[in-house]
């Protein structure tokens, strides 16, 4: 519920409070004076788009701020948000939130308990709270997505959690469809692939590489290869340690050794230092000879093999073309060969998800058919009920052959919130065939019928909004029938708060607290204002608005008696 609302510098309006409170408040005002910004301040907190053109002449920015009391589940959603709440006993009682809506000349900002917040996550939010009737939602009525939702708010009972696992299972039924459906238009590239996969590991299987196979191989190739050479070089080696046997005259490194060896020992004895360096030469034999004994089994191991050399030959080259095909060593044509493996599991993985998409697509069709029939029954007989409620409203509001019918037909398919197509069908007169309510009302019809349905939706506790501000919902109309529509707003805020601009007298006189919108003029700024009237002041602001003349006599009795009339009604 709105507890107060506070405008400044918006349109003509300087600077405004509003504190309607709960039932019924009327807005009234000279054409001109800017009954409109209340609604349009309201729209603004909102989220509607603001033009900059609103902003007051001569000022930066218009400001709009509206307090709330908010219900606990509304509580606990601003709370996520991290709004500020506060716990409050004031004016509206139990918890508030202010609102904010700044607009200025190249942006403007909304915040709800001092957090900012987009437009339209502002929108979903204070949209729980507050319906705003003008000539939009008039337009919205004739439309048959506003019908569907205005039928399913009053069969909300009779619904119960239908509807509600109907979107669910409809929800889920898309997201499985499109993800069949993808994998079905993949299926060729899919077989595709798992060819190219399946060849390669077949390939791959056949030469059975093994790990670091290449590297090895190309290390014997390198040594049988230079076999003439790496004989060569160990010989010279070994005759340079050891001798050779044909040519015993020649000096060679382990009999140097020796002789150096057996020098130093045989000083030994007169110097220790010598005698030391004796047997570091000892160490130096011992490395020696065991350097030539290596060299020696070496050089009997080394033998020129052609045949494997060819061998290596041809399964290097068998290596090096899947390498080639499939990475650029041994190890990363391995490395293929398991990531080739994984994805054609994955690949039959798919084709086995195909088969469960499939049954789960079978199977939300039938859970979908089986509520989107018992959805159509519950909206045709609430479809009966409503019209024949309406029906009685109408005719209290001057439109006792007013016929209204919801017709539900079935869609060519299911959509997203069932089988049917919803429409409003009208005829006010007798014998006239019944039409779109959109294209065959005027707008004076739609504005009643637009009336008489909230009535019965807040009577019937399925209204979802707690506050109701109306703009022209008296457009076009007086006498008896402005008296019944001021009755039927009165009913309507025994249910929610009803916050109406009206130009009648008629309506605003069975308002449970009036504000006038005034405007002033100093030669250079028009700018409005607003305040409540109570008493004689608004005897005379009733007066004023049925005959022109405040100070008449007949007049103001006129006023007393319908405010006499409304309270009567209470």
């Amino acid at each position: 519920m709105l507890g107060e609302l506070r405008i400044v510098d918006l349109g003509v309006i300087g600077e405004a409070v509003l504190e309607p409170g709960a039932g019924f408040t009327a807005v009234t005002g000279e054409t001109g004076a800017g009954k409109t910004m209340i609604v349009t301040g309201l729209s603004l907190l909102c989220g509607a788009k603001a033009d900059p053109r609103l902003v007051r002449a001569g000022a930066t920015r218009a400001l709009v701020e509206g307090r709330w009391a908010l219900d606990a589940y509304s509580a606990a959603a601003l709370e996520d948000l991290g709004a500020d709440i506060e716990a409050t006993d004031g004016a509206t009682g139990g918890p508030e939130v202010l609102t904010v809506r700044q607009v200025g000349a190249s942006r403007s900002r909304l915040s709800i308990g001092g957090v900012p917040v987009p437009l339209a996550q502002g929108a979903e939010l204070v949209g729980e709270w507050v319906t705003i009737h003008g000539q939009m939602e008039q337009v919205r009525l004739g439309s048959p997505e506003r019908q569907r939702e205005v039928l399913d708010e009053f069969a909300s009972a009779a619904l119960g959690d239908s509807l509600d696992r109907y979107r669910a299972d409809y929800k889920a039924r898309s997201v499985a469809q499109a993800e069949l459906d993808r994998l079905r238009a993949q299926a060729q590239e899919r077989l595709r692939e798992l060819d190219l996969l399946r060849f390669g590991l077949e390939e791959i299987g056949r030469a059975d590489p093994q790990p670091g196979e290449d590297v090895v191989l190309g290390a014997q190739a390198v040594k049988l290869q230079a076999v003439d050479d790496l004989r060569l070089a160990a010989r010279q080696a070994q005759v340079a340690l050891a001798g050779d046997d044909d040519a015993y005259d020649v000096p060679d490194a382990m009999g140097l050794v020796a002789t150096a060896r057996k020098a130093l020992g045989d000083a030994g004895d007169s110097d220790a230092q010598l005698g030391a360096l004796g047997d570091r030469l000892a160490d130096a034999a011992s490395v020696l000879a065991d350097v030539a004994m290596e060299l020696a089994t070496y050089l009997d191991g080394l033998e020129a093999d052609p045949l494997r050399l060819e061998w290596i030959a041809g399964r290097q080259a068998e290596l090096q073309s899947l390498s080639r095909k499939y990475g650029g060593s041994v190890d990363a044509v391995l490395a293929w060969a398991r990531q080739a493996s994984q994805r054609m599991v994955d690949l039959d993985a798919s084709e086995e998800h195909i088969e469960e998409l499939t049954a789960s697509v079978e199977a939300l069709d039938a859970s979908l058919d089986g509520l989107a029939s018992a959805i159509s029954q519950a909206r045709r007989d609430a479809g009966e009920r409503l019209s024949g409620l309406v029906a009685g409203e109408l005719a209290a509001l001057a439109m006792p052959n007013a016929r209204l019918e919801f017709q539900v037909t079935p869609l060519p398919a299911l959509g997203p919130h069932g089988g049917d197509q919803v429409a409003l069908m009208f005829s006010a007169n007798p014998g006239a065939a019944p039409g779109p309510l959109g294209k065959v009302a005027s707008g004076g019809e739609l504005s009643r019928v637009r009336l008489a349905l909230e009535v019965v939706l807040a009577s019937g506790a399925s209204g979802s909004r707690q506050t109701f501000v109306f703009d022209e919902v008296d457009a076009g109309v007086g006498g008896s029938v402005a008296l019944e529509i001021g009755r039927r707003l009165q009913r309507l805020a025994e249910h929610a708060q009803v916050i109406v601009v009206t130009h009648l007298a008629q309506v605003a006189a069975f308002a449970d607290r009036q504000y006038v919108v005034a405007k002033s003029d100093d030669g250079q700024v028009t700018t409005s204002g607003v305040h409540e009237v109570t008493g004689d002041e608004r005897l005379d602001v009733l007066a004023r608005m049925m005959g022109g003349l405040d100070d008449s006599e007949s007049a103001r009795a006129h006023a007393a008696e319908l405010v006499a009339l409304a309270a009567a009604g209470k």
